[in-house]
């Protein structure tokens, strides 16, 4: 086995669907057989919870990693019974870790040191970013092979995107020359908004083919799921948001080849 690949999937813009694409895609992945490692490094744990892992369960969660040096193995969790699905929790303390990250050397490095020794492991390591550029954004960058962007399309996302984007090419600079854009992902799509298609239109003029061809529609379930500890994939896969997601985990791993 190659050694996984890992993903950051950012924007420091809250409610652009980031953590519901990084739950779905994880869980779209995994339908797909592959060894999927979800890391919460957002302080808000949704990614935990829209699992169905109580934060009062967690002994441990990335946190301690952070801040303890807790081996990173001790910490991880299986929802659901998956058998290819593991996730590095996470909880509100992890709003912490960056003041407390903030006087050692080399802080930028920590996550990644936490997880190289598990690529052997997992075939794609994602990494759900808290909606900010400081630190723990910053680390998940570092530690990642490529950024998976979701945007909402509207005008102001791609104001916000310009921000990101020059996040991303200082880390590449001075932190993590190998880091790459993985694609640009459309979420909260919607037909009959003249704006969604004239943002898309402005993206592809940008970001030509790293904008990715499958969009994610506006869908009642995508909304649903997480109250039931579920991924769209396994509340209702029939839906729109879930057929969605699984197409898109396609696209994802043919551009893999």
């Amino acid at each position: 086995m190659s050694p996984g690949k890992i993903i950051a999937i950012a924007n420091q813009k809250g409610g652009v669907g980031k953590t519901t694409s990084a739950v779905s895609l994880a869980a779209a992945l995994e339908r797909k057989k592959k060894k999927i490692l979800l890391v919460d490094s957002d302080p808000q744990g949704n990614a935990t919870s829209g699992y169905g892992v109580r934060q009062s369960d967690c002994k441990s969660q990335l946190y301690h990693c952070y801040t303890q040096d807790i081996p990173v193995k001790t910490v991880l969790i299986t929802p659901n019974k998956k058998r290819n699905l593991t996730i590095l929790p996470s909880g509100i303390d992890l709003s912490a870790a960056e003041m407390e990250l903030f006087p050692i050397e080399k802080r930028e490095y920590v996550l990644k040191t936490m997880l190289e020794p598990l690529r052997e492991e997992y075939d794609f390591i994602l990494i759900d970013c808290p909606p900010s550029l400081g630190l723990l954004t910053v680390n998940s960058l570092t530690a990642a092979d490529s950024v998976l962007i979701p945007m909402q399309c509207e005008y102001f996302a791609l104001e916000g995107l310009s921000q990101l984007v020059s996040t991303i090419r200082s880390v590449k600079k001075s932190l993590n020359k190998n880091l790459y854009i993985e694609g640009l992902l459309l979420t909260m799509f919607d037909k009959r908004n003249k704006l969604t298609f004239q943002v898309e239109d402005e993206l592809k003029k940008h970001f030509k083919d790293q904008v990715f061809r499958t969009v994610i529609p506006r869908n009642v379930r995508l909304s649903e799921c997480p109250s039931h500890g579920l991924s769209v994939i396994e509340y209702d896969v029939k839906s729109t948001g879930a057929q969605a997601y699984i197409k898109l985990a396609n696209e994802f791993l043919k551009k893999q080849n």
